[in-house]
């Protein structure tokens, strides 16, 4: 425990360096946790398999679908599943070949769990170099929206193969059979908690409670789909989508302490995988050298199945840009541009925390009690993937952006223009709402609400007004004043305006992104508001 506090308190400096000096994190953590791994006598850093899929991945996978946009993520859905589960699915068994076919006495059914454990990009990796690097809308989409449903294909096949090593041999249509049950649980009951975190956010009255309660909820909704056979990846990620869908149905304080919560918590374990990552090389190759298998063979075999993971990838990316029939799979855009993008998304394939965390939890024993042909292989291989693309690759991708020119400033702009048009449609709404105010409904005289409605139009101004007319006043008394009236109408009118750029929204004029930004400011305005001594 101590040494897991220390490698966190560690991470965080560093991650707090990588920002500072504007470095993607991820690369200099999984570089400084390979060189702690070197330091003589130092033990290493172990954190059971199955710790890293139920406790750090669903938090991380559900915060990345929450900063999703649901909207995008539909209008995408082709090439999303596309390369999401029918690349990771032939990836799998081609790398498995290729494995089979380089390394001496590894059996087919363990190459293939080898191709299943390196197959898919990682959600955590994409997101957190994308972020950084400031990729395009429609570049993250598809890279995210991949990255977060190719999990629930390779674990699939990954246990289908563990199956056949350790003694049992599925047929094609079981495992057809298991792969559509784990997508149909997991999708109805991500949706089924989704909708339940949704309620919690609405109607539980405490603010705080509401939120530990939507922490919850990654964690119930993947041990939930995996203890019914279905895809705990598919779970969380539909339930994230959907409460993300739904912010603008929060409560305010609420969405403002969320976006604290979710922020801290995704710095912090991703954080710790990356670091855990690069520590991990050093013991993984200790157990090769241990199993008496000669290291140069098994290298060099390894570095042959990289190369081949990363050029298959490229080549299915241009293929399904290019190839009739199934070019209509990558995202449109401006057609100049199609190849460099196309190019990007081939080499955004990094791996990640899933890959390293499904290597280590293969058995290590056959139903025969036999011990599991090629585990520590698998695992070496694992490794060594894992933190070359993340460093490969990582590494030369922002120069490959900048020399391709793929970012695009023009959405940089167009969300600029979209975010005033908003203001404006939500100041009008405003506006529209204090002039269509009567005396019943402020419960006040005309007079009066004529002169609060006035003052509105000031906010500066009213706040020294209104600090001078509390002073001195018991909060009963202040609940009895023009000032608590006029902080209802404030309220009133932030609310006017969140629902007419909801609706924006949902009518498909408005990005979530530009939604969130707006909604922010908008939140943090109502929380002045109701933090004011003055209103309490």
């Amino acid at each position: 425990m101590v040494q897991l506090i220390l490698v966190l308190i560690g991470a965080l400096l560093v991650t707090a360096l990588a920002r500072s000096r504007e470095i993607a994190s991820p690369l200099l953590l999984v570089a400084v946790g390979m060189a702690v791994s070197l330091v003589p006598g130092l033990d290493p850093l172990r954190i059971e398999p199955e710790l890293l899929l139920t406790a750090v991945l669903p938090p991380l996978l559900y915060a990345a679908a929450l900063d999703s946009s649901f909207t995008n993520f539909r209008a995408r859905i082709r090439p999303i599943v596309h390369h999401g589960v029918l690349q990771v699915i032939v990836t799998s068994f081609v790398l498995g070949w290729i494995a089979f076919t380089l390394i001496p006495d590894l059996p087919l059914a363990s190459a293939i769990v080898l191709g299943a454990v390196i197959a898919p990009p990682d959600a955590v990796t994409a997101a957190a170099i994308g972020r950084q690097l400031k990729l395009p809308r429609g570049v993250m989409t598809v890279l995210g929206g991949e990255s977060l449903i190719n999990d629930a294909a390779a674990l699939t096949i990954y246990r289908m193969a563990i199956t056949a090593v350790v003694g049992t041999t599925p047929s094609l249509a079981h495992g057809l059979g298991v792969f559509a049950l784990a997508v149909v649980v997991g999708v109805v009951l991500g949706l089924g908690f989704g909708m339940l975190a949704q309620l919690a956010r609405q109607h539980v009255p405490d603010v705080q409670v509401a939120t530990l309660l939507g922490v919850l909820v990654p964690f119930i909704a993947y041990l939930t789909a995996e203890e019914l056979q279905g895809s705990g990846v598919l779970a969380v990620v539909t339930a994230g989508l959907y409460v993300g869908h739904n912010l603008p149905r929060a409560r305010a304080a609420g969405r403002l302490q969320e976006h604290t919560v979710w922020g801290a918590i995704n710095l912090l374990l991703e954080s710790l995988v990356f670091a855990y990552i690069g520590l991990q090389l050093k013991s993984v190759v200790g157990d090769v050298v241990g199993s008496g298998r000669p290291v140069s063979g098994i290298l060099l075999a390894t570095l042959l199945i990289l190369a081949s993971a990363i050029a298959f990838r490229v080549l299915w990316m241009f293929a399904s840009n290019y190839l009739p029939g199934v070019s209509h799979l990558i995202m449109s855009g401006r057609r100049g541009g199609r190849w460099r993008r196309t190019a990007v998304l081939s080499w955004a394939g990094m791996r990640g925390v899933v890959t390293l965390a499904a290597a280590g939890a293969i058995p290590f024993t056959t139903e025969a009690g036999a011990p599991l042909p090629g585990r520590e292989v698998i695992q070496f291989v694992a490794a060594v993937v894992t933190v070359a693309t993340i460093l490969i690759q990582g590494t030369t991708l922002p120069p490959l952006i900048r020399r391709l020119g793929v970012t695009d400033p023009e959405e940089a702009r167009s969300d600029d223009q979209a975010e005033a048009e908003a203001r404006r449609i939500a100041t009008n709404a405003a506006l529209a709402y204090l002039d269509g105010l009567t005396p019943g409904e402020a419960r006040c005289e005309r007079s009066a609400l004529n002169r609060m409605v006035s003052r509105m139009r000031d906010v500066v101004e009213h706040q020294g007004l209104a600090a001078a007319e509390q002073v001195g006043r018991t909060p009963a008394e202040r609940a009895d004043t023009a000032t608590r009236t006029f902080a209802e109408l404030r309220r009133g009118t932030i609310e006017v305006q969140r629902s007419a750029i909801a609706d924006e929204r949902d009518a498909g004029h408005l990005d979530d992104e530009v939604l969130r930004r707006v909604f922010r400011e908008l939140d943090l305005q109502e929380a002045a508001v109701e933090g004011s001594w003055r209103n309490r």
